[in-house]
């Protein structure tokens, strides 16, 4: 009886081996198949993911484009109005003295830069720091040229001052900045 027994187990094992292994006959290939569509289709997926994203930007791009050239002229506008011998000789009216002059010209700074300081968003940080730098040394400029005449002055002493004091110098912030920025433009587009 225990050879029996002992015999059923054996047939009980082989039988069970052999449907393992027919099982494993299945699954193995249909496991290889499996992977490589799985592979196949996350590849095909994040090709199109790539697709789309590049397809975005660039018609992103389309529309920032002219909205950055255009924030680029605007800077270089403000840069060329607030340069000393433009700034000067546009605000200087017959008449003024020098105090008249002076507020004239702080404010004319100040409010072409606010007038234009929405503009950072579309240029770069190191071209806005250059930008706000010219803007500072040119009202140090004036405040400069202020102390080197008479209280009492008229304002065309004020602006012979600082058209000296302007043309003493190699290149002014403003033209430095200008210089930059087209630089930068260039690079770009």
């Amino acid at each position: 009886m225990l050879t029996l027994k002992f015999g059923y187990l054996q047939g009980t094992k082989t039988i069970f081996m052999q449907e393992l292994l027919e099982i494993l006959k299945i699954l193995i290939p249909a496991g290889a198949v499996f992977a490589a569509t799985f592979f196949i289709v996350r590849s095909f997926l994040n090709n199109e993911n790539k697709k789309r994203d590049y397809e975005l930007r660039k018609s992103q791009l389309g529309l920032t484009t002219p909205i950055r050239l255009q924030a680029y002229e605007r800077i270089i506008i403000f840069l060329e109005r607030i340069e000393p011998t433009n700034l000067v000789l546009r605000v200087n009216k017959a008449g003024m003295n020098a105090a008249q002059l002076h507020n004239d010209l702080l404010k004319t700074i100040k409010s072409e830069y606010e007038h234009n300081i929405s503009q950072q968003i579309y240029i770069s940080a190191g071209a806005w720091q250059l930008v706000k730098t010219a803007k500072e040394e040119t009202l140090k400029l004036i405040n400069i040229s202020v102390t080197k005449i008479p209280d009492n002055s008229k304002g065309q002493d004020l602006a012979q001052i600082v058209l000296q004091i302007a043309s003493g110098v190699d290149k002014t912030p403003t033209q430095i900045a200008t210089e930059f920025l087209k630089r930068e433009v260039a690079q770009h587009y």
